[in-house]
């Protein structure tokens, strides 16, 4: 039979079928196909009672390293302007990893009740995203996020203590998920989320949870090649293609529409610094030690 992969945990895998879930361990062969099944994969499983096995992995439509994650619709990228405050950076480069194959990101911006974040919210609206501001403390919001996500199965991630677990706490009250304090003196969230785990909503709508991360966390993250990076980030769209070299690394080439635009204000600064943080990073690959 098939399911979904809803729980990952110290090798045993929780697939969501039409008989409810069954709990799977992966045959040998995948360890020697080094293939790592994710939550979120669609598989194939043989069953007796409510223990089975996986046997296959389905074609998946995209994946993520972090989160570890698979076949999603949508992303939901959570910020804060306020305990703690989320760097751009970290926003950019997950909304980047997600535009490189091709996922539609929602921003988030939560604790709007302590700080309205009208600067950050402004930053990725004009960049071109759907931004969401909500409070898990008075509701403000979640409506609207719940509209956003109906009818897909989309991640929540984010940095650690900005409060995806509240949110999804007020989106479905009866999962009472444990939510964590925030550091005053670090301005870090302690990690309440330990694996990904994917819930129910309605008919339709899937919440996969994720652990928090921290600026640290990022180099763990994918690393996308130099020359496709340009297309993860949408903002740069409208300019792309009309720079006097058609291999514009849009950094100090002359007649550059990119950095025009940046010079004008059509691209927004820490947009533009986070473009170039990551591809400076993205040219220490060596493409054949991806093959």
């Amino acid at each position: 039979m098939t399911g979904r992969i809803i729980r990952s945990l110290s090798g045993f895998y929780e697939v969501q079928t039409e008989k409810g879930p069954i709990t799977c361990r992966a045959r040998g062969n995948f360890r020697k196909q080094k293939l790592v099944p994710l939550t979120g994969d669609l598989v194939e499983i043989s069953a007796t009672g409510k223990k089975g096995m996986l046997e296959q992995i389905l074609p998946r439509k995209n994946r993520f390293v972090r989160p570890a994650v698979s076949n999603l619709d949508a992303l939901v990228v959570f910020a804060a302007n306020v305990n703690p405050v989320t760097e751009p950076f970290l926003i950019d480069r997950v909304s980047a990893i997600a535009g490189n194959q091709e996922v539609p990101v929602i921003i988030c911006i939560n604790k709007t009740d302590l700080d309205p974040a009208i600067e950050l919210a402004d930053i990725y609206r004009k960049a071109g995203f759907p931004v969401i501001c909500t409070s898990a403390q008075d509701g403000t919001g979640v409506e609207d996020l719940r509209a956003a996500i109906a009818g897909k199965f989309v991640a929540f991630t984010g940095n650690s203590g900005v409060g995806k677990s509240s949110i999804l706490n007020r989106l479905l009250p009866e999962l009472a998920l444990q939510t964590g304090e925030v550091s005053e003196k670090l301005g870090r969230g302690r990690h309440t989320t330990r694996h990904v785990e994917i819930y129910t909503l309605d008919r339709g709508t899937f919440v996969a949870d994720t652990p928090g991360f921290s600026s640290f966390d990022t180099d763990k993250m994918e690393v996308i090649l130099k020359e496709n990076l340009q297309y993860a980030f949408p903002d740069f769209a409208p300019y792309l293609g009309k720079c006097r070299f058609h291999d514009c690394a849009h950094l100090k080439e002359p007649d550059c529409a990119v950095t025009q635009a940046l010079r004008v204000g059509e691209i927004q600064h820490s947009r533009y610094d986070s473009y170039v943080r990551l591809y400076e990073k993205a040219k220490e690959i060596k493409t054949w030690e991806l093959e």
